[in-house]
């Protein structure tokens, strides 16, 4: 049966601070709020402390700091009891490379024997024959000689196994470095352990196994070397426990090995040890270079794992099979798709999964986290329902901005800056500096594996392997989206267009590379059939391709989401996980062009408005955007604030810090955070230096992650401490506070007109935790703390006895309140509640965009919902702050809008009433024409349905 899609989601992240049984507390809040169901972070096993669960380090288990199996049981039951349902998030593509990952540290311990050595995406054959069959792992804070000398490494024991502790890091010893060891003449001999006593043969027993498995095993198979060795271990452990003498002689023995630190010479032989190992430990800062296994992104302590091996996908998703076959489990979203060798392959092989055993329920409901660019849409051969939404919510952010008013803003911001920025040139540039630096290793890699192809092949044999490398950069840079998916001979059309088009443009940007290169890469990314080449040639360069396109959306990712954005802004609202900062891209027009499409194609996909990855909550992005109606105010402002504070501003030399960039981006932001409540002042500070700190090093300008500028980073937080303070800097203060009244007013009803968006157009509208009310946090962490869901309820309350009252005055009072967010929330609520008494009709009714006639015409979005006789209307102002349209006042609200009309589509009903107004009189529309200012009379947006 086709997947029934949940009416509403509410994305709760779960970890130490929020439990299972925390969020079994609040179930029924949700449930009044409209919520169907709790769409969840992670819940496998992560990392002791994970704070969102994306660390998996074991998933056959549900994650102990969340509550563990005994409290996902008993929310399953209370979601169940509830008629609710539950979306998993699940992270097939990385694990993390820690000690608390079994599967991780059996592969250190036994290397290529291990039976998890195939789990991982590890390459045992690489370039440097010092790294053959072993893992290179960054993981130490300084150079190696500098951390051995100095002690920081040195051998322990723990569970009956040698151990390697750095720090709180724990690594595995091979199983041949045990021999080593134990007969190891720093700590001389025992005469005791010499003696004929039980304890001192069986030690010497242990020491002829030790060395028996250092020198080999003879032909010994992989599980009987194993069998073995737990064997010995085992023996071992129990004499340990059993002979004093023989605990003493080893401790002393680990002592000796572990050198004294300022003795350099007294390292040698651990050092000799550690070289024996199936890993090589380096520093993290110049060691990136030769990492032999897939990680996330640049991120060293996650690895990659194979799902695309059957046995892997078995192993890894057992648990959340059996999670997903529960009745209170509805479907699951799939993290970093793109990272995934065949994306096609691996949701066809989970929902195969699922429904086979499931024969009697709906299909599971599946969502991938997906990035698509403009005119980007899902492949339509994945067996999905959609994406998490951030399509949708760029579609609907560009709504909030004034696209008659953009120039002007762009304008400003480069008179500010002093530069003309192109940011398609700017991208192109990023995504070659990402390229170079922080996934430098994964682009040579991929080089190597190019010029291999090249010596294959009889005309490009002669190609020099630096300057493919040149060509594949180019290539990569050009490409606009995140990545194709070619996974067989047989090309997608979209595939081939993006390539090609990337392959032009790489000729047009890098003209003096020579054009046979390009000619070479185009061969291999297309799969060219010349009828020289050999099948196992094309078969090459299909492993190529596909391993190619496993990186190409990494490469986007920190390139555009983690450079660009944070360097080009100017309306910070539009930068965004995928979304464009080009003001002038704006086109409201093209709004209900797209979400009919989606709703074509991909009727049950996402609408998200704030995610735990988004770069901005809703309601600061809706602030910001009402600088794209005001740019002459913003200019001059800007002016005077700058001016006012530059005595905060480190001058040395000719740097000044905060720059001209940054400090338009540090004013855009103060625009969206204000605080709307004094309690929220004692944070303000310290998360606006945090957040300029990230920004800052995102930008990779004047300061790194890699490489911190200490001093640029403390003049930043000076700045912020020093502008912010309300007592020394009162003028700015007051002056910024005035300004700002304006922007939180229009930012208001810019955040409530996409709260009625969401919940109305096609697709499954999700609310991200604490997003009820007015959400005005900042890129993560800031994004990611507890949530007050005791205000929360308390305002539910006082919602529920507002509605009770049944008079319109308490709505009016609820706007002219509006700081409280209680507005919101029952913009929220009446929607969601809507949609829950007319399932069908907003899952599945027709979208029928409303024309808009008359004086304001273009400041209304407006759609009629229709399925069958049933009919609902949603009606939403948009840049409405530079006519300053009356927001509060019924009348008021009425006299602004009367000359502007809804054209109602042929059939609707003639009577309406404004759901969100409370007891308001009919709205007659008897000439197929609708009144916007009867419409917003009693609220100054409008979900109309048949009176």
């Amino acid at each position: 049966m086709p997947a029934r899609a949940p009416l509403a989601t509410y994305r709760l992240q779960f970890n130490s601070n929020f439990r299972f049984r925390d969020a079994i507390s609040i179930l029924d809040y949700l449930r009044e709020l409209g919520i169907s169901h709790v769409y969840s972070s992670p819940v496998l096993g992560s990392r002791s402390g994970s704070g969102h669960g994306y660390d998996v380090t074991d998933p056959t288990k549900i994650d102990l700091d969340q509550g563990g199996e005994e409290e996902f049981a008993a929310l399953q039951s209370a979601l169940e009891e509830r008629g609710m349902g539950l979306v998993l998030d699940l992270v097939p593509n990385h694990m993390a490379a820690s000690s608390e990952n079994r599967w991780w540290m059996d592969v250190l311990e036994f290397g290529p024997d291990s039976p998890f050595a195939s789990y991982f995406d590890i390459d045992w054959k690489p370039p440097s024959r010092t790294l053959e069959n072993k893992l290179l792992l960054p993981f130490l804070g300084r150079p190696f000689g500098e951390v051995l000398n100095d002690g920081e490494l040195h051998l322990d024991w723990q569970d009956g196994r040698f151990v390697l502790r750095y720090g709180e890091q724990l690594f595995p010893i091979a199983p041949s470095s045990y021999g080593q060891i134990l007969n190891s003449a720093v700590n001389g001999k025992s005469a005791l352990l010499e003696s004929d006593s039980p304890s001192a043969q069986e030690w010497r027993g242990v020491l002829a196994v030790a060395q028996s498995i250092a020198l080999g095993n003879g032909a010994l198979a992989a599980a009987d070397r194993r069998a073995k060795f737990e064997g010995m271990c085992d023996r071992l452990h129990q004499l340990l426990i059993a002979s004093p003498e023989v605990y003493a002689h080893v401790e002393r023995t680990l002592e000796v090995l572990n050198g004294k630190p300022g003795t350099p010479r007294s390292f040698n032989e651990l050092e000799h040890i550690l070289a024996g190992q199936h890993y090589r430990l380096a520093f993290w800062q110049t060691a990136s270079d030769a990492i032999n296994y897939r990680r996330f992104f640049s991120i060293t302590d996650l690895v990659g794992v194979r799902v695309d091996d059957p046995a892997v996908f078995d192993a890894t998703h057992e648990k959340a099979i059996r999670i997903g076959l529960s009745k209170s489990c509805s479907g699951f979203r799939i993290d970093h798709i793109d990272g995934l060798r065949e994306p096609a392959r691996y949701l066809k092989r989970l929902r195969e999964r699922l429904s086979s055993q499931r024969p009697e329920r709906e299909d599971p409901y599946l969502l991938v986290e997906k990035i698509l660019e403009e005119n980007e849409w899902l492949p339509e051969d994945w067996p999905v329902e959609g994406t998490t939404g951030y399509d949708y919510l760029n579609f609907a952010n560009r709504l909030l901005v004034d696209e008659r008013r953009a120039k002007r803003l762009e304008e400003i911001y480069s008179k500010w800056i002093g530069l003309t920025v192109e940011f398609e040139d700017l991208l192109y540039d990023k995504k070659k500096l990402v390229m170079r630096t922080l996934l430098g290793v994964e682009m040579r890699a991929l080089s190597r594996v190019l010029a291999e192809l090249a010596r294959d092949d009889r005309y490009a044999r002669e190609l020099h392997p630096a300057e493919l490398a040149e060509a594949l950069i180019e290539v990569t840079a050009c490409l606009p989206v995140y990545r194709t998916y070619v996974q067989s001979i047989e090309i997608p059309e979209a595939a081939r267009k993006v390539i090609g088009d990337a392959i032009e443009l790489a000729r047009t940007r890098r003209s003096t590379l020579p054009a046979e290169y390009f000619n070479f890469v185009s061969d291999v990314l297309l799969l060219a059939a010349a009828d020289y080449i050999r099948p196992e040639q094309r078969e090459g360069r299909l492993a190529f391709v596909t391993r190619w396109q496993q990186f190409t959306g990494s490469i986007m990712a920190k390139g555009m989401e983690d450079t660009a954005l944070y360097i080009y802004f100017p309306l910070a609202s539009l930068n965004e996980v995928g979304g464009d900062p080009r003001l002038s891209l704006a086109d409201p027009s093209a709004f209900h062009d797209l979400i009919a499409r989606r709703q074509k194609n991909w009727p049950n996909s996402m609408n998200a408005t704030t995610t735990h990855d988004t770069k901005r909550s809703e309601d600061t992005r809706a602030r910001i955007a009402v600088l794209s109606e005001i740019p002459e105010k913003w200019e001059a402002a800007l002016r005077c604030w700058s001016l006012g504070n530059d005595k905060f501003v480190h001058k040395a030399n000719t740097a000044a810090v905060p720059d001209r960039n940054e400090e338009y981006l540090f004013y855009q932001t103060l625009v969206g955070v204000w605080p709307l409540h004094e309690s929220e002042w004692t944070t303000l500070v310290p998360r606006l230096q945090d957040y300029l700190i990230k920004a800052t090093r995102e930008a990779k300008v004047h300061t790194r992650w890699t490489t911190p500028n200490e001093a640029h980073e403390s003049a930043l937080r000076d700045f912020v401490a020093g502008v912010l303070d309300r007592k020394g800097n009162a003028e700015f203060c007051s002056k910024f506070g005035q300004f700002q009244r304006f922007t939180a007013l229009y930012g208001m009803l810019n955040g409530l007109s996409q709260t009625l968006l969401k919940a109305t157009c096609p697709g499954v509208p999700d609310c991200y935790q604490g997003a009820e009310l007015w959400d005005l946090r900042l890129v993560d962490p800031d994004n990611r703390g507890t949530i007050d869901f005791e205000q929360r309820r308390e305002l539910a309350g006082v919602l529920r006895e507002t509605y009770e009252s049944q008079n319109g005055e308490n709505i009016e009072r609820m706007l002219a309140s509006w700081q409280d967010g209680l507005v919101k929330m029952h913009v929220l609520k009446r929607a969601l509640n809507a949609r829950t008494e007319k399932p069908d009709l907003l899952l599945d009714g027709e979208y029928l965009p409303v024309e808009i006639r008359g004086q304001h015409k273009d400041r209304v979005i407006a759609f009629a919902r229709k399925n069958g006789n049933e009919w609902a209307i949603s009606v939403s102002p948009r840049c409405v702050a530079s006519v300053q349209a009356p927001v509060i006042g019924a009348d008021e609200r009425r006299e602004f809008w009367k000359q502007t009309e809804l054209i109602l589509p042929n059939g609707a009903p003639v009577t309406w009433a404004n759901t969100l107004a409370g007891k308001a009189a009919a709205i007659s529309s008897a000439t197929g024409r609708l009144s916007v200012g009867a419409a917003f009379e009693g609220f100054p947006l409008a979900l109309l349905q048949p009176a």
